[in-house]
């Protein structure tokens, strides 16, 4: 019981600090590390994001996979340094749990991240950045660890493969993105050719001070943050200027539609539709939120939901979304149907599609989002974790620091017109990839 009223008086006030502001200090260290803070003294806890441009977008084609691997691998033993001994894996572990903090890392298209959460009291937090600062710094890269590791997901990329979800997807992402690296797929190939040689290279070239961007929620100040945070990346090489990594490219607009059917023995035929979206420090991103919310990302009151699956019963689930990144990431429709209604769906799916693009929601349509969208947004930061997870976000896209403080405001100044002209200019329902598995040939 205590425990609960802990916590209720803590989401309590937070919901109060929340509708106050939140207010983000940024600052660079002399290592060249960028720092994100939000002061949060309701817990005796910090949470930590260190985020690296160390993703899947830095992959050698060939060696699709490399960042993950490298991201898997930091956390499966530890190296020697000065009197400090090595720690395989399960060492590791046990040292993270006798400590009572978290540790995780992992890289997505983007970057790599890591992430730590530990009590603020003295000797804990001592404990806890010391370890951290270690995987940072001194992974093991362990061959033989590798190579089990390696088997072990080359097994579970097979075994996907009787998916048709899995299948529908592996066919639609290159067909929407080509040879861009959003396009790219791991496969027990490109793993076979990632080498321990290649992890330590990747980790060396990226993960450096000069490049991190830490993210830190919790009760430190901003001068116990300054401390802490050299100290994660003090066994890094030294700061200064980074070199530049090479550019990515954009990714290329789709210049056709392009459909794919694909035989498959299941109950039901997996149906993935869309084309590249937009990058995340998009002018449009508030409109083209807004707006998806009242095509197929609202649940059982969008669009596609009514159209497909109320009045046709075609689909239990439909839905829309777009995922923008570094980079246009995906815009996309998804639905599972009974393979001798496909087609239909398709061609139902399309029409609300097109029709959403000329015409944009209705003004009641638009306030219902409006109300759903700013009425939900304190749950986007009732936690710490939540709150991070935000601020991470700021931290790596360079948005506004009052990012959070004016996100209602914008999303209610929206209007119809908004929305459509963003969709306009974003969505061509005619240049779509559609990928159906399922059904006879």
């Amino acid at each position: 019981m205590k425990r609960w009223l802990v916590g209720w008086m803590a989401s309590l006030w937070c919901m109060g600090w929340v509708h106050a502001g939140i207010p983000v200090e940024h600052w660079t260290l002399p290592n060249g590390a960028q720092v994100y803070l939000v002061y949060s003294p309701g817990l005796p806890m910090v949470d930590v994001q260190m985020d690296f441009d160390a993703g899947s977008r830095r992959d050698p084609a060939e060696r699709s996979g490399l960042a993950s691997a490298t991201a898997l691998m930091i956390g499966k033993g530890l190296k020697a340094r000065g009197a400090l001994p090595a720690l395989d894996e399960n060492a590791v572990g046990e040292a993270w749990a006798d400590g009572g903090a978290l540790f995780s890392a992992s890289a997505s298209s983007d970057r790599m991240s890591f992430t730590l959460r530990s009590l603020t009291r003295p000797e804990v937090l001592d404990a806890s950045m010391r370890l951290a600062a270690r995987h940072l710094a001194d992974p093991a890269f362990a061959a033989d660890i590798w190579n089990r590791e390696r088997q072990r997901w080359s097994a579970s990329l097979r075994e996907s493969l009787t998916k048709p979800g899995t299948v529908a997807d592996r066919a639609w992402t290159p067909a929407v993105f080509g040879t861009h690296p959003y396009g790219q797929q791991t496969t027990p190939e490109t793993l076979l050719a990632v080498s321990v040689a290649d992890m330590q290279a990747f980790h060396a070239r990226h993960i450096l001070p000069c490049r991190a961007k830490v993210s830190v929620v919790g009760a430190l100040s901003r001068a116990q943050v300054q401390v802490r945070v050299t100290e994660l990346l003090a066994a890094l090489p030294p700061g200064g200027p980074c070199a530049a990594l090479p550019v990515v490219p954009e990714v290329t607009p789709l210049t056709q539609a392009k459909e794919m059917w694909i035989p498959f023995e299941s109950a039901q035929a997996h149906v993935s539709m869309g084309q590249p979206g937009f990058k995340r420090n998009d002018p449009d991103f508030f409109a083209l939120t807004v707006g998806n919310y009242v095509l197929g990302g609202g649940g059982f009151v969008s669009r596609l939901t009514e159209q497909v699956r109320e009045k046709r019963g075609l689909s239990y689930s439909v839905y829309s979304y777009f995922s923008p990144g570094l980079h246009a990431g995906p815009f996309a429709i998804g639905l599972q149907t009974r393979p001798d209604q496909a087609r239909q769906a398709v061609e139902v799916a399309r029409s609300v599609l097109k029709e959403f693009v000329e015409k944009g929601p209705s003004e009641a349509e638009l306030q219902a989002a409006k109300d759903n969208l700013n009425g939900g947004f304190a749950l986007r930061l009732d936690s710490n974790r939540k709150l991070l997870d935000n601020l991470a976000n700021i931290a790596w896209h360079q948005l506004p620091l009052d990012y959070l403080d004016t996100w209602t405001q914008k999303v209610q100044a929206l209007t119809v017109q908004d929305i459509t002209q963003a969709f306009a200019r974003k969505v061509q329902p005619d240049r779509q990839v559609t990928v159906v598995v399922g059904g006879a040939p």
